[in-house]
């Protein structure tokens, strides 16, 4: 996946590997970084019978969560070593029934600011060697400094 943006951070990979691993809810969801690059982060979970509604689809906040973090994480990887990250807002639009095998969600920043950047996901649903996709999200994601309680 190749990226024009330019980390702030040459650890910037490590950052989100580590960030990610404390995240409790991507454990949950057995979810799992597949990729980092600038400006983009990939990442994958398995189907789960626990995770989807009443008609065996995967939760469409389970689906939010998943996206969240995959563009929150590619504004991330992007931020100063000082930096934390908190998504302001996101929009969802579910595209299609979330069910397969497993899924993807590649995260995307559209554009970085110092405080403020705007990031994209998709969610793709993987499925007898098929790709659907099956939601989206755009979002606004801040960079948070010298907060108390929030580590970056």
């Amino acid at each position: 996946m190749a990226s024009h943006f330019i980390p702030c951070d040459s650890d910037y990979r490590a950052r989100v590997h580590d960030s990610f691993d404390r995240q409790a809810v991507m454990k949950t969801v057995n979810a799992s970084v597949v990729s980092v690059e600038p400006g983009a982060v990939v990442l994958e979970f398995p189907f789960q019978a626990d995770l989807t509604q009443q008609h065996g689809f995967i939760h469409a906040g389970i689906v939010s969560t998943v996206l969240d973090s995959a563009m929150g994480y590619a504004a991330f990887s992007l931020m100063p070593v000082n930096a934390a990250v908190l998504t302001i807002e996101f929009k969802v639009n579910l595209l299609s029934p979330a069910k397969g095998e497993r899924f993807t969600a590649i995260g995307k920043v559209k554009k970085a600011g110092r405080n403020i950047t705007v990031a994209e996901a998709e969610l793709f649903a993987h499925s007898d060697g098929q790709r659907k996709l099956v939601a989206t999200m755009v979002g606004t994601v801040m960079s948070v400094y010298d907060r108390e309680g929030i580590h970056n």
